[in-house]
């Protein structure tokens, strides 16, 4: 003897039936014991709901319920196949949809997640990502977005975290030293499109916060994570400076301040204009600025201490020849 289904109150139904509307919409047909089976609910419960939705709409201008004011379903197939076909929607074709250019950055932003070694081959994301191209108001740009260059270390990373032992790589920072470093993983954060790992470094006893695409032979060894006292707590700044940082004086709109909180501001002071202000940041050394300067361009200017602006002015300098060079150079 078949157990009989749960009674569902007024609001378990309204839920189910806006479930269920999406459902359909993205499916061309779909058998009711499909349905059921994906619902979890039996048949019977997905045909009176396809029953009731047929009979739901919205009134037309004369305030009464007119063929074209109505759901509509493909009725034979519906009673003699169990199948279920919409061929009218009431509203819903009218309700807000994204842009072409809005769905394509979010469907750029899944095939990011998706190139992640934890995320490869994600159904959900699949599944958005169509709906994202169905749904927007245009076709969408046709965008693809390159796996990351740093998945593998990204899941070294991962399997060091899990079990509780160091990593050990060779480190080569933004002064173009190479020193080969032991660190116990604690975190694996992302700016923008740049990876970093934060851990407690042996050599400098103390967390610093390491760059993925700057790794070198990296590994997982067999010794146990072990840094003082087995409780290192992380700040909430990704780049945390250090007794040996160097201040540096950068102007940018007070707006844009949000944009540089992962360097941590210690100070802000007002600028030249009203809407500027200067900000004092702590960082490991000037060529550091390189990458920040790069990612707010038109926004940072950086003021102070004048050889922070000369490393800065060359580097640029040195790309905008590269430019020159590609383009033929001369007349």
């Amino acid at each position: 003897m078949s157990q009989k289904a749960p009674v569902l109150g007024a609001s378990d139904k309204l839920a189910f039936l806006l479930s269920l509307v999406p459902y359909l919409m993205d499916h061309d047909s779909a058998q009711v014991a499909d349905v059921a089976a994906h619902f979890g609910v039996p048949p019977e419960r997905v045909r009176d709901a396809v029953n009731l939705i047929a009979m739901s709409g919205i009134p037309g201008e004369t305030h009464q319920y007119l063929h074209g004011d109505l759901f509509d379903i493909q009725w034979d197939e519906f009673e003699n196949n169990d199948r279920i076909v919409l061929t009218h929607f009431v509203a819903i074709d009218d309700s807000p949809r994204f842009s072409a250019r809005e769905a394509a950055a979010l469907i750029a932003g899944l095939q990011y997640l998706s190139s992640l070694p934890e995320n490869a081959d994600h159904e959900t994301i699949s599944s958005l990502m169509a709906k994202l191209t169905r749904s927007a108001s245009a076709a969408p740009s046709q965008v693809a977005v390159a796996p990351s260059e740093t998945g593998d270390a990204i899941s070294i990373i991962q399997a060091a975290v899990r079990d509780g032992v160091q990593v050990e790589f060779d480190y080569l920072n933004a002064r173009g030293d190479d020193v080969h470093r032991r660190v116990d993983p604690l975190r694996v954060e992302s700016v923008d499109s740049d990876w970093y790992l934060r851990g407690w470094c042996h050599l400098r006893q103390a967390v610093r916060t390491f760059r993925l695409d700057r790794m070198g032979t990296l590994h997982v060894t067999d010794t146990p994570a072990d840094a003082p006292d087995g409780d290192v707590v992380l700040p909430d700044s990704l780049f945390e400076p250090s007794s040996d940082s160097l201040s540096v004086v950068v102007e940018l709109p007070a707006s844009a301040l949000p944009l540089i909180a992962d360097y941590g501001p210690i100070g802000t002071t007002p600028g030249a204009d009203g809407d500027l202000v200067h900000a004092t940041l702590r960082v490991a050394h000037y060529h550091g600025l390189k990458r920040l300067v790069a990612g707010l361009a038109g926004v940072v200017r950086v003021v102070e201490p004048a050889e922070a602006r000369q490393i800065v002015a060359e580097w640029a300098a040195a790309g905008l020849a590269r430019y020159d060079e590609s383009s033929g150079g001369g007349e």
